[in-house]
């Protein structure tokens, strides 16, 4: 599969929807993102964007189906903050924000944080799906 490199930025992974960041790249990234986990306890969230939605099924989708231990809870629509905070609250391994943050309403992305909601970087990601 080919990404656009650019995609990948300082703490996120994100572009225009659908021609740079869409199913495929989010379901590349999910897979990768567990692999990195190993399994474990994972929450995913969305923003309120029109594309969310169905990136976020996309997302959840392809970490249920993984085939590595562990248990998805899909928050739903959230922001940020929430998705840290349960992070941390629930002890998980990881979480997955799908958001383009401040970007305009055509872009979308993936953010991922590990144990404690440490941030994982757009490089980090970039490693995991290419």
């Amino acid at each position: 599969m080919r990404f656009h490199p650019h995609i990948f930025k300082a703490y996120d992974a994100r572009g225009k929807y659908p021609s740079e960041i869409n199913e495929t790249v989010v379901i590349a990234i999910a897979r990768g993102l567990m692999k990195f986990w190993g399994g474990g306890k994972v929450i995913v969230g969305h923003d309120a964007r029109l594309s969310s939605p169905e990136l976020y099924r996309a997302m959840v989708g392809s970490l249920k189906r993984s085939g590595v231990k562990g248990e998805v809870i899909a928050g739903g629509l959230m922001t940020s903050p929430m998705l840290y905070f349960l992070v941390n609250h629930l002890k998980a391994k990881g979480g997955i924000m799908i958001t383009a943050s401040h970007n305009p309403k055509e872009w979308n992305g993936v953010k991922a944080v590990g144990k404690g909601a440490a941030p994982i970087s757009g490089e980090e990601l970039k490693r995991l799906v290419l």
